[in-house]
């Protein structure tokens, strides 16, 4: 695919902000600092033999690396007292937006889920970018993934963003680390937007043939022999 053939998101924000709040990023731009720093193989106890970390696993740094990033507003800290900012915004102009980089759901819209509990609210990150995706693709918004060093939970949701493009899209997120206390800085990903193309999908099942058996024999066998296959001959 050429650069010219590339399929395009639009993100826009209004005028007075322009500059003043973080952009999005490519996804491969926010890779975390504990990834960086990671070692490729650790020492297994188990094993007694040293053994490739996830860092070396193409499916969970993909996973990490697709799509784009939506970044906080700016610095939230958060100590016992609740959660506070100091971000100066304009006011809105010829369109009104929040000025907070966060306000609350009430605990009632998920009476019934897993999410509620009676004495809290859900955190609601505000996301002053609108995103326009081509025709027929949708946006999947999810917490960022595998960022299990964040202290909440964004909650997954899929927009149909070659229609709905004209207004923000705010996510919604529980706070799960209550022991968190201090900053969570200004550009820290709260959501990931990963692309879907809304498709027809019928499904298949069956079990194995023989010349099924026998192939996942001979992929088994080769992952053995050679270490990475995966990302030297099957990863896109």
């Amino acid at each position: 695919m050429s650069e010219t053939d590339a399929l395009t998101l639009k993100f826009r924000c209004p005028a007075e902000l322009e500059g003043l709040i973080p952009q999005p990023v490519p996804a491969p731009m926010g890779i975390p600092d504990w990834v960086k720093t990671m070692p490729a193989t650790a020492f297994s106890q188990l094993n007694q033999a040293e053994e490739q970390t996830v860092k070396r696993c193409p499916p969970f740094i993909d996973a990490m690396t697709t799509g784009f990033l939506i970044p906080l507003a700016c610095d939230l800290k958060v100590d016992d007292t609740g959660i506070t900012w100091d971000n100066e915004l304009p006011p809105g102009g010829a369109i009104d937006f929040p000025r907070s980089p966060v306000s609350f759901h009430d605990v009632s819209q998920v009476t019934g889920s897993p999410l509620f509990e009676a004495d809290r609210f859900l955190l609601k990150f505000h996301n002053l970018w609108t995103i326009e995706a081509p025709e027929g693709w949708s946006l999947l918004f999810t917490h960022p993934l595998n960022r299990f060093d964040l202290p909440f939970t964004t909650v997954t949701g899929l927009v149909d963003s070659d229609r709905f493009h004209d207004s923000f899209v705010h996510f919604p997120a529980h706070w799960h680390d209550m022991a968190f206390r201090g900053v969570l800085p200004k550009g820290t990903p709260v959501a990931q937007c990963i692309p879907v193309k809304r498709q027809t999908w019928a499904m298949q099942i069956s079990a194995f043939t023989d010349a099924d058996v026998a192939e996942i024999h001979t992929v088994r066998e080769a992952l053995k022999r050679e270490q990475g296959l995966y990302r030297k001959q099957f990863r896109a």
